[in-house]
């Protein structure tokens, strides 16, 4: 995760505003992994942690995968808690803010996660999801109110202001979406980069979180991710 529970906490904010999020954990979640599914209906997450990207030019593994299904995932079950702790100065936003994490469909998908560091506080996470295709085309085509393109949050004493920058719908895989956040709290300043697309079967999403994140490395990044999931899920 990012170097302190505040900036994790701005990238959460951030992510999740886009329509998705993603994490990290250190360990697998207890007990026996969820997100099975019947033979013929889609992907387990066994069968997405094996599609996950290895390595990344530059990072390193900040952790070992995760799977199982998505909403137990300790990743998620942290950035649930970190949104707990956030307000907004625009409550109507919160909504907007929650849409992907709070959808049944999501919190019972098969998944896995993975995510990679390098120097200067910089993250990329990388997210598969088994979701029915009516489902995945509703997330790539969903779009951040413009209301809510700006707006503050606060954790604990700290200030956070953000603003988003939403692209034109993509064509990676079979449609897919990439938005910015500018966030600024005290003197440092970060950027986010989101990008989720959809393919047969299932929805990937990556994260590129820290002060030097940009559109076209989040782009590569997922391009990247697309391809080796095309090759190992059949």
């Amino acid at each position: 995760m990012v170097a302190s529970a505040v900036a994790a906490t701005v990238a959460a904010v951030a992510t999740t505003l886009t329509g998705c999020s993603s994490g990290s954990s250190a360990a697998r979640p207890d007990g026996p992994p969820g997100g099975r599914v019947p033979v013929g209906t889609g992907y387990t997450a066994d069968q997405l942690e094996q599609a996950l990207l290895t390595d990344i030019a530059g990072y390193r593994q900040a952790a070992q995968p995760e799977s199982g299904e998505y909403g137990a995932l300790r990743a998620i079950q942290n950035l649930a808690r970190l949104q707990r702790q956030v307000k907004l100065n625009k409550p109507r936003c919160a909504a907007a803010t929650r849409t992907f994490d709070t959808s049944p469909g999501v919190q019972a998908a098969p998944a896995a996660i993975a995510t990679f560091e390098k120097g200067f506080g910089q993250y990329a996470t990388e997210s598969l999801l088994t979701v029915p295709d009516d489902l995945a085309e509703h997330l790539v085509r969903l779009r951040v109110p413009a209301a809510c393109r700006s707006f503050q949050s606060t954790v604990g004493d700290r200030l956070s202001s953000h603003q988003v920058v939403e692209a034109t719908r993509g064509r990676l895989g079979d449609g897919s979406r990439t938005v910015g956040v500018a966030t600024v709290t005290g003197s440092a300043r970060v950027k986010t980069w989101y990008v989720v697309l959809r393919s047969h079967g299932y929805l990937a999403t990556v994260t590129l979180y820290g002060p030097n994140a940009t559109r076209a490395e989040a782009e590569q990044i997922a391009r990247r991710a697309h391809e080796r999931a095309e090759r190992n899920l059949p």
